[in-house]
């Protein structure tokens, strides 16, 4: 099986970029399963009913949130569906799921999505002890364990995968929007990257304005974000693994521009 993880969209160059590139991508690859982290798709911060129901049509599975997932109100209207996941360490009682269970291609996937808690200015539970929660309530009824985590410091990131080795297939990280090249395969079989990048304009900084962002560091002055413009690009990463043993044995990342 072929588990495409697609970087943060971030506003309609993301969007865009993605309804230009997926569908190929995922023929000429021959992608089993998709997910994409969406929570920066709507002006950079949230997601749409619109823009999610354009993701969901492009064959998309799972789509996975992080910090601005209440960016739109929207969201209230489609959080609980199956087919997308906000962080389940979240504090208890908000709305949506933590996880989601797809059966595809004869196998039960579970897709789990957590926050870090270094430098996210983000009210969470301790998202190790929150995946460990999780993994003991599935590991006996799925056959692959996925895990999206959003987060700043690449050390939360690192240390989250080897506490994990062993218990889920792979782990990709999203936030950063900038593409890491430390893909590997841990001692215990998990699969793991700091960050799988991001799908969205190609000039900017981390998807935002160019120069906006520079006024922002000059002067420290709270100028406003927003989103550039012009041509996109998309990254992602693909993960293969075995049927019999549900394990990764490959990791391709796969960059459009």
């Amino acid at each position: 099986m072929k588990i495409l993880a697609v970087g943060d969209l971030v506003g309609k160059v993301g969007v865009q970029t993605l309804h230009d590139n997926l569908p190929k991508i995922i023929k000429e690859n021959d992608i089993d399963f998709v997910i994409v982290n969406a929570e920066n798709a709507a002006d950079g911060m949230g997601l749409t009913e619109k823009m999610y129901k354009s993701i969901t049509d492009l064959k998309v599975d799972v789509i996975t949130m992080g910090n601005h997932t209440w960016g739109k109100k929207d969201i209230f209207g489609f959080i609980d569906n199956d087919n997308i996941i906000r962080p389940a360490n979240y504090s208890r009682g908000v709305p949506g799921k933590g996880y989601t269970i797809i059966n595809k291609n004869g196998k039960k996937i579970c897709v789990i999505n957590l926050i870090g808690r270094t430098s996210m200015n983000v009210l969470s539970d301790n998202p190790f002890t929150v995946a460990d929660d999780i993994i003991n309530e599935v590991k006996d009824s799925v056959d692959i364990i996925i895990v999206d985590f959003h987060a700043e410091a690449s050390a939360e990131k690192v240390a989250l995968s080897y506490y994990l080795d062993g218990k889920v297939s792979f782990i990709f990280g999203t936030h950063t929007h900038v593409q890491t090249a430390d893909e590997c395969i841990l001692e215990k079989g998990t699969a793991y990257i700091t960050d799988i990048g991001m799908t969205g304009p190609k000039k900017s900084v981390i998807g935002m304005d160019v120069e906006a962002s520079i006024k922002r560091f000059l002067t420290s002055l709270p100028e406003k974000y927003k989103t550039a413009e012009g041509n996109g690009k998309l990254n992602s990463c693909m993960f293969e693994i075995n049927d019999k043993t549900n394990k990764v044995v490959k990791i391709t990342r796969i960059n459009v521009e």
